[in-house]
C-alpha cells in the first residue's frame, strides 16, 4: 500500500510539474510573441514616416539590426532592402502582405522555414506615393526554443522529481503508519483517521461475527472429535485429492498411524492397493465396499463420496471389525444346520415306527417295543426343543427374574434329581461344601449344576463317582463338579461348550443327549458374569469349576 501511495503521489507531482512548465512556457511564448509583433508594428510606422519625408535616405537612418526593411514599388520591384542589394531581389508583387497592403493599405503574413526551423513575420503598409514599405523579423519556432532550453528544463524537472519522490515517500509513510498500527482485534479503540470510522465499525461487526463463528466451529469440531474418538469403528475423512483431513483413534490403531498423518496422502498412511482402488471407485461412482483381513481380524471398509454444492468434495472411509459378526453368522448357520439335523433324526424314528405300526407289519408282541421307541424319540424331541428354546432365550438376553439363591441347596436338588440315573450307571453322586448365596436366576443356576452333573454321570465308568463341592470367599462363590469318567482329549476341550458338539457321538446318542447341555451352561454362566475352568485327562476324569462374583 505504501508503494502504491508513493507512486500515486509521485505521478501526480510529476504530472502537475510538467503541466505547469508547459503552461508557463506557452504563456511566456505568447506574451513575448505579442511584444515582438507590437514592436514590429511600431518600427514599421517609424520607418514609414522617415520614408515619406526623406525617401531612401530616411530608411538608411533606421537601425535595422533587429529587423529587415524592404521598399517595394507598386509593380513589385524592390527599390531598397536593408539586408540585400535590391537589384538582386525578385519581384515581390505576388507576396501576400504586399498585395494586402496595395489593396487595403496594410498587410501581414507569416512564413515558416523548415530548413532553418524559423518563423518570419511580415508587416507591410502602403505609402502615399503608392509604394509599399515592408518590415520583417525572424524568430525561432517553439520546438527550437524547447530544444535550446531542454537541458535546463530537464535539470529542473529531475530536481523537482527527486524532491517530489522524497516528499511522496515521507508523506506515504505518514499516511500508512496509522493504518499499519490499527488494532484489528479492537477496531473501535483506534484513534486513526475520522474517515475510517465507518470502515472500522464494519470491521468490528465482522470481527465479532467471525469470533462467534470460530467459537461455534471449535465447538462443533470438539463435538466431532469426541464423537469420532469414542467410536469403535475407524473413521477417515479425505479431501478430493485423497489427502487425510481427519482420522479418529480407532483408525489410527488400525492403520498404525497417528494424528500427525493429517495432511498426508492416504497412500502414505496405508499402502493397500485394494483399499486405494476402493477409494478411487468411491470418488468416481459415489460408494464402494471392501472386505480385508488385518491382524487376524476381518474388516469391512465402506467408502462414500462426499459431494458439496454439486461438486466432488472428498470421501469418508468407515472401517468395521466384522470378525465377531461373521463368527456369529457362521455359528448361526451351523446351529441352524445342526438343529435341522437333530430334529430330523427323532422325527424320522417316530415316522418310521408309526408307518410300520400302521401297515400292520409289526408283530403283536413287538408293538409295545415300537410304541416305547416312539415315546422315547418324542421325549428326546421335546427335550431338544426345550434346550433350543432356553439357549435362544439366553442368546437374546431375555431378562430372567433374580433372587437370592443358595448354591449348596441347588446342588443338592440337582443331585437328588439325578440320583436315579446315577444308580442306573452305578455311579456314586455326592455333594459337600458350605452354604454359598448369590443373587441370580435360580432356574439357570439349577440348569448349570444339573447339566454338569448329568454329563459327569453319563460319561462316567461303571462304579465311578461324581463329587459336587460348593465353596465361597469374600468376593466369589464356586461350584466344582469332578468325575472319574472317560475324560476329554486336549483337542476337544476348547470346543465342548459349542452347540451340538459331541466328543463321542455314538455314546451321546445312546445316552439321549441333545448336545446343547454344556452350551446352555456356558451361556448361563456368562449371564451371571461368571467363569468356567476345565481340567480333564483322558481315562482319569474331568473337573469343571464354575465361579460367580458375589
Amino acid at each position: 500500500m505504501t508503494k502504491k501511495i508513493f507512486r500515486s503521489i509521485l505521478l501526480v507531482a510529476g504530472t502537475v510539474l510538467l503541466a505547469s512548465l508547459i503552461i508557463i512556457w506557452g504563456c511566456l511564448y505568447g506574451y513575448f510573441a505579442g511584444v515582438q509583433e507590437t514592436q514590429l508594428q511600431d518600427e514599421l510606422g517609424l520607418a514609414a514616416v522617415l520614408t515619406e519625408t526623406d525617401g531612401e535616405a530616411g530608411l538608411r537612418q533606421v537601425d535595422a539590426s533587429r529587423f529587415r526593411l524592404t521598399w517595394i514599388a507598386a509593380d513589385g520591384t524592390v527599390l531598397y532592402d536593408t539586408d540585400t542589394d535590391a537589384a538582386q531581389l525578385e519581384n515581390h508583387a505576388e507576396r501576400t502582405e504586399v498585395q494586402q497592403a496595395l489593396e487595403t493599405g496594410s498587410g501581414e503574413s507569416v512564413r515558416y522555414s523548415t530548413t532553418f526551423l524559423e518563423k518570419t513575420m511580415y508587416r507591410a503598409t502602403r505609402l502615399s506615393d503608392g509604394t509599399v514599405l515592408r518590415i520583417s523579423r525572424s524568430r525561432a519556432t517553439v520546438g527550437v526554443l524547447l530544444l535550446g532550453m531542454l537541458q535546463p528544463i530537464l535539470a529542473v524537472l529531475i530536481a523537482a522529481l527527486v524532491l517530489s519522490a522524497i516528499f511522496a515517500r515521507r508523506l506515504s509513510r505518514r499516511i500508512v503508519e496509522p493504518l499499519n498500527n490499527l488494532d484489528l482485534d479492537h477496531p473501535l479503540d483506534n484513534d486513526a483517521y475520522e474517515e475510517l470510522s465507518p470502515l472500522l465499525g464494519r470491521i468490528s461487526r465482522q470481527h465479532k461475527q467471525i469470533t462467534t463463528q470460530l467459537r461455534e466451529l471449535k465447538r462443533r469440531t470438539d463435538e466431532f472429535t469426541q464423537i469420532t474418538g469414542s467410536l469403535r469403528e475407524g473413521l477417515v475423512l479425505l479431501d478430493d485429492r485423497g489427502y487425510v483431513l481427519s482420522i479418529n483413534p480407532a483408525a489410527q490403531r488400525l492403520f498404525g498411524a497417528n494424528a500427525g498423518c493429517v495432511g498426508q496422502d492416504f497412500l502414505v498412511v496405508d499402502r493397500s492397493r485394494e483399499l486405494d482402488a476402493a477409494i478411487a471407485q468411491a470418488m468416481a461412482d459415489g460408494h464402494s465396499e471392501l472386505r480385508s483381513e488385518r491382524g487376524g481380524r476381518l474388516w469391512q471398509f465402506d467408502v462414500s463420496r462426499i459431494d458439496t454444492a454439486g461438486e466432488k468434495g472428498g470421501a469418508a472411509l468407515l472401517a468395521f471389525d466384522i470378525t465377531d459378526r461373521e463368527l456369529a453368522e457362521q455359528s448361526r448357520r451351523e446351529f441352524t444346520a445342526n438343529v435341522s439335523h437333530e430334529l430330523k433324526t427323532p422325527l424320522q424314528g417316530i415316522i418310521g415306527s408309526a408307518e410300520l405300526l400302521e401297515s400292520g407289519m409289526v408283530k403283536e408282541e413287538d408293538v409295545p417295543r415300537f410304541v416305547g421307541h416312539i415315546r422315547d424319540e418324542a421325549q428326546r424331541l421335546v427335550t431338544l426343543i426345550g434346550d433350543i428354546i432356553r439357549l435362544s432365550q439366553l442368546d437374546e438376553g431375555v431378562d430372567v427374574p433374580r433372587e437370592p439363591v443358595d448354591l449348596l441347596a441347588v446342588a443338592n436338588e440337582a443331585a437328588h434329581d439325578l440320583q436315579g440315573a446315577a444308580e442306573a450307571r452305578k455311579v456314586t453322586l455326592a455333594v459337600d461344601g458350605e452354604r454359598a448365596q448369590i443373587v441370580g436366576a435360580r432356574r439357570l443356576l439349577y440348569e448349570i449344576v444339573y447339566n454338569l452333573c448329568e454329563n459327569a454321570v453319563k460319561y462316567n465308568r461303571e462304579g465311578g463317582s461324581v463329587s459336587v463341592h460348593v465353596a465361597k470367599s469374600d468376593s466369589w462363590v464356586s461350584v466344582r463338579v469332578a468325575d472319574t469318567g472317560i475324560g476329554i482329549a486336549p483337542e476337544h476341550q476348547s470346543r465342548i461348550f459349542e452347540r451340538f458338539y459331541r466328543v463321542d457321538k455314538s455314546h451321546s446318542k445312546a445316552s439321549g443327549g441333545t448336545g446343547l447341555g454344556l452350551s446352555i451352561v456356558k451361556h448361563a454362566v456368562a449371564y451371571h458374569h461368571g467363569m468356567i475352568d476345565l481340567q480333564s485327562e483322558p481315562g482319569k476324569g474331568t473337573t469343571i469349576t464354575v465361579t460367580f462374583p458375589k
